[in-house]
């Protein structure tokens, strides 16, 4: 089993990078693994990946040396159970909103004693032949990176328990999500919004998890770090929009825009 810098990186207090990608494409995460990123997130919920396709990614990204995360579809044991297998060392878990849930979650992506994550010789395991299955749950439990995506009020109000249990790594705020459940879809700068992941934000300064964001441009990154975030993610089309208006614009208008 490899070794999680990623989750290394924040357990000593540093912040870390990673960009998520909804596209079943091994080939791109290879190119993007030549980037220095920490990690990269493989989005099985708002992208077409399949279990086959992520064992695919998970193959590119460890080319490089960068950290395989991937987000499942639903905090459903059998779902997060087939992803971990293709060897992804972490697991983003959508819509929990309540700290059974997020106890669910843990058991899911932990063996035996925390966990009750079916265990067979299977990639993450090196299909049993480095290792004993008693050397690999141990190394597995202490690796694998959770985390806990807060994307309703219900989560939020429930956040303060949640954070006690043992096995999370990283609480992940999910604005768009938040500002539908709160009325107001796609208005991440409405006071409502704003309050609720403030409280989000005071709630994880008060533990040792990390903080987590999505962001749509490095000065947005720059304003979540202060403000404590040390696992900030950025989509792939956030990155490439913009490159491919500037080269357009460009060339079209003989203009540096």
């Amino acid at each position: 089993m490899r070794k999680n810098i990623t989750k290394e990186r924040l357990k000593a207090g540093e912040t870390v990078y990673g960009c998520f990608v909804r596209y079943p494409s091994a080939s791109l995460i290879e190119v993007l693994g030549y980037q220095p990123w920490d990690f990269l997130v493989f989005d099985g919920e708002h992208g077409t990946i399949e279990p086959q396709d992520c064992e695919h990614m998970v193959r590119a990204a460890e080319l490089q040396n960068v950290t395989p995360i991937v987000r499942v579809t639903t905090n459903q044991a059998p779902t997060i159970l087939r992803l971990m297998d293709t060897g992804a060392q972490g697991l983003h878990i959508p819509w929990v909103n309540t700290t059974a849930e997020a106890e669910a979650a843990v058991r899911s992506v932990k063996y035996h004693p925390r966990g009750v994550r079916g265990l067979a010789g299977i990639r993450a395991a090196d299909y049993g032949f480095r290792e004993s299955y008693t050397e690999y749950v141990e190394a597995a439990n202490r690796e694998t990176l959770v985390v806990i995506h807060i994307e309703t009020i219900d989560a939020v109000n429930e956040l303060p328990e949640m954070v006690k249990i043992d096995g999370i790594d990283v609480i992940f705020i999910g604005p768009t999500d938040l500002s539908h459940s709160l009325g107001v879809p796609g208005q991440s700068q409405h006071p409502d919004v704003q309050a609720a992941m403030q409280r989000i934000v005071e709630i994880v300064a008060g533990t040792n998890l990390a903080l987590g964001i999505m962001v749509p441009n490095a000065q947005a990154a720059q304003q979540w770090q202060q403000r404590g975030a040390r696992y900030i993610t950025i989509g792939f089309e956030s990155l490439l929009m913009p490159a491919v208006h500037h080269y357009l614009t460009t060339m079209r208008t003989g203009t540096n825009a």
